[in-house]
C-alpha cells in the first residue's frame, strides 16, 4: 500500500465515532465465522473501501492488483521482513550467490513444487518471469537491465552489465513469479486482470464479488509443518467508509484488520478475544526544501533554522497528543532504531531530544546570524522567521502535530502557519518543491538496508531543481561526500564497509538535517483470536503484521491456526 493510501486509512479511523457497518456479499455461505462444515474462515480488512475490481495480476505495482495477489496467491523467491533485522527467508528460492562484482546473481529455486493448475514450477518460470519483467517497460520499475538464463530445472543465473548488488531485494523479494505456460500467451502483461490466478501460493482465489472475496487454502501447496497453511479460508471484504472498521472489529465480524484507534487499549480491555501489536514503521519528519541552490526559497534554507526547529520540539508532547503514546523515539540517523540501530555508526544519533530545548534552538540561531525582534520572533537581512507548513486535511494525527508545533516553536523565536491542504496539493507542492515545510514520513525501501532510505530521499540523483519533478528526495538536498558515500555502498555487497558509509552519511545529514526527524510512527494492527491463533506479536514480528502489506500476508496466513475450540 502506498503511503498516501495508508495514511488516509489511518487519519478517517481516528474521526468521528464509527459508522453503521455494512458487510454485503461476505460470502457465498454468507457466514462471518467458521463455515456450515466446520472450516475456519477468517475475515480480513486491509483498508479497501467501495467496490472491488476484479484484477489478480501480480506483476503489477501500481495498486490496481489487489492486495493477495502478491505472497499470497503468487509467491516470490524470498521473504524480506520489514518489521525486524533478519536474513532473507526461502520461499520459492532456496539460496543464492552473488560473483566478486556484484554482475552475476546465481538463484537456485525449490523443487517440488507445482502451479495450481497442476503444472510443475521450475527454473524456467522464473527465468521467462524476470525476462518478462525486463522487456516491459511498464513492469520494470527499477530501470535496470539484465539477463535471465535457466541453466538447468533449479537454477537460474541473472547476468547484469554493471555492479547490481542493491538490486537483490527487489527482482529476489519483490517480483512474483508466474507460469511460463499461461503467461506467455498474454499480449500485454500490464494490462491484464488475470481474473482466473494460477499461482504457487498458500491459497488460490474460490470466490468473487463486488464486496468481497474469499480464498480457499491450496491443497496441492509445497509447505508442510509450520509452512503449510493451516485455516481453510480467507475473506477480503471492503466497507462503506473506514470508520465502519471499528464497530466491525468490536462485534466480532473481523478477524484481523490495521488502523490507528486512539481509545484501541480501552477497547483491548474490553474485548478479551481481541489482541494487537504495535509495529515501528516509519520516521514521521517535517520535510524541508532545504536547497537554495535549486530555487527552494524561504528561511528554512538556512541549515540552522532547521537545527533550530529540531531543539525546539517537545517529542513527547507530540507523541501522547497526537498519536496516542503509539509512537517510538527515531534517530538522527533517520532510521527506525528497533530495525536498524546497528546501522546507526555513532550512538550520540541513536535517539532525538524528547523535550524541548529552547535555549539550544535559539543559541543555534544567534550564532548563524539570526536577531531576535520586539515581536518576540527572529529576523536576518530583513527576514522574519516566518515559515508555513504544509499538511493534508483529515491526517487527524499529523494535523494535530502541526497544531501542537505552531506552539512549541514560538518561544523560540520561529513562526509558524499551518496550510491544511488536499492530498494531491500536498503531493504536488512537494513533487514540484513549491512549499517551505510539509509533513511526511520517510519510508524504507524494498528492504530494511539504510541503502534505500539514503539513496532515495538524499542522492542527488533522486532530486531537481525547484519547478521540476523530484521523484522521492522532495527535500532538494544535493550533497556530494553523501553522494560518494551512496555510490560506495551500492559497489559492495560486504556489511562492514557499507557501514563506515553510513557513518559518513550520518554525520553530514544530522549537521544539514533536510529531512527534521519527529518520531518513529507506529502501525497498529488487529487481531481476533476467537476464531485463529498465532498472529504476530511484540516479541514474534515474524513478518510485518498489516493486512494491506504485500508479502507479508503469505506468512502470517501460513503462521496462523484455527482456534481450538
Amino acid at each position: 500500500m502506498s503511503l498516501s493510501k495508508k495514511r488516509l486509512f489511518l487519519g478517517a479511523t481516528a474521526l468521528a465515532a464509527a459508522a453503521a457497518l455494512v458487510l454485503t456479499g461476505c460470502s457465498s455461505d454468507g457466514s462471518s465465522g467458521n463455515s456450515s462444515g466446520g472450516a475456519t474462515t477468517i475475515t480480513l480488512f486491509n483498508g479497501s473501501v467501495g467496490n472491488f475490481t476484479e484484477n489478480f495480476n501480480p506483476l503489477l505495482s501500481t495498486g490496481a492488483e489487489l492486495q493477495p495477489s502478491q505472497g499470497v496467491l503468487y509467491e516470490t523467491l524470498f521473504y524480506y521482513n520489514m518489521a525486524r533485522a533478519q536474513k532473507p527467508v526461502p520461499v520459492l528460492g532456496t539460496a543464492y550467490s552473488w560473483n566478486a562484482d556484484g554482475t552475476q546473481l546465481t538463484i537456485t529455486t525449490r523443487s517440488g513444487v507445482t502451479w495450481t493448475d497442476g503444472q510443475p514450477f521450475t527454473a524456467k518460470d522464473v527465468a521467462f518471469t524476470f525476462t518478462l519483467f525486463q522487456k516491459n517497460p511498464g513492469l520494470n520499475t527499477t530501470g535496470a537491465t539484465w539477463t535471465a538464463t535457466a541453466t538447468n530445472d533449479n537454477t537460474v543465473v541473472l547476468t547484469f552489465p554493471s555492479t547490481s548488488f542493491t538490486l537483490e531485494p527487489q527482482l529476489l523479494g519483490n517480483m512474483a513469479m508466474v507460469p511460463e505456460h499461461i503467461w506467455s500467451k498474454i499480449a500485454d502483461p500490464a494490462k491484464e486482470t488475470n481474473t482466473s490466478p494460477v499461482g504457487t501460493g498458500p491459497y488460490k482465489l474460490k470466490s468473487f464479488s463486488a464486496q468481497s472475496y474469499v480464498l480457499t487454502r491450496n491443497p496441492t501447496y509445497w509447505g508442510t509443518g509450520d509452512e503449510a497453511p493451516k485455516v481453510e479460508n480467507v475473506r477480503y471484504i471492503s466497507l462503506a467508509n473506514a470508520d465502519a472498521a471499528t464497530s466491525a472489529l468490536e462485534s466480532g465480524q473481523i478477524d484481523w484488520m490495521g488502523s490507528y484507534l486512539p481509545t484501541l487499549k480501552n477497547i483491548i480491555k474490553q474485548h478479551p478475544n481481541l489482541s494487537y501489536v504495535n509495529t515501528p514503521d516509519s520516521v514521521t519528519d517535517i520535510v524541508a526544501c532545504s536547497n537554495a541552490a535549486l530555487g527552494c526559497t524561504g528561511p528554512q534554507t538556512d541549515p540552522a533554522v532547521r537545527q533550530a526547529i529540531y531543539y525546539a520540539m517537545d517529542r513527547t508532547q507530540l507523541n501522547t497528543q497526537a498519536v496516542a503514546g503509539f509512537a517510538e523515539p527515531a534517530s538522527a540517523a533517520l532510521l527506525v532504531p528497533s530495525v536498524n540501530g546497528d546501522n546507526i555508526v555513532d550512538q550520540a544519533n541513536a535517539s532525538l531530544p524528547q523535550t524541548a530545548d529552547v535555549a539550544k534552538a535559539k543559541s543555534v540561531l544567534e550564532a548563524a546570524g539570526w536577531k531576535l525582534g520586539g515581536n518576540g520572533y527572529y529576523s536576518k537581512g530583513g527576514q522574519e522567521l516566518d515559515l508555513s507548513v504544509n499538511v493534508v486535511t483529515g491526517w487527524t494525527d499529523y494535523d494535530t502535530d502541526c497544531t501542537l508545533l505552531q506552539g512549541q516553536l514560538k518561544p523560540a523565536g520561529i513562526k509558524l502557519s499551518v496550510n491544511q491542504v488536499a492530498q494531491n496539493a500536498w503531493s504536488q507542492a512537494e513533487v514540484s518543491g513549491k512549499f517551505q515545510l510539509s509533513l511526511n514520513s520517510i519510508n524504507p525501501g524494498a528492504s530494511p538496508s539504510p541503502y534505500f532510505i539514503y539513496n532515495n530521499y538524499l542522492s542527488t540523483s533522486n532530486t531537481a531543481k525547484a519547478g521540476e519533478s523530484a521523484t522521492t528526495n522532495v527535500s532538494r538536498y544535493s550533497n556530494p561526500t553523501v553522494d560518494a558515500a551512496i555510490k560506495d555502498v551500492a559497489s559492495t555487497n560486504d556489511p562492514a564497509k557499507q557501514k563506515v558509509d553510513y557513518g559518513v552519511i550520518q554525520a553530514q545529514i544530522v549537521k544539514d538535517m533536510p529531512y527534521i526527524p519527529i518520531y518513529v510512527n507506529q502501525a497498529l494492527t488487529q487481531f481476533n483470536n476467537s476464531r485463529a491463533t498465532g498472529w504476530p506479536t511484540q516479541d514474534n514480528l515474524y513478518a510485518f503484521p498489516e493486512p494491506w502489506k504485500a508479502w507479508d500476508n503469505g506468512i502470517v496466513l501460513k503462521a496462523i491456526r484455527p482456534a481450538k475450540g
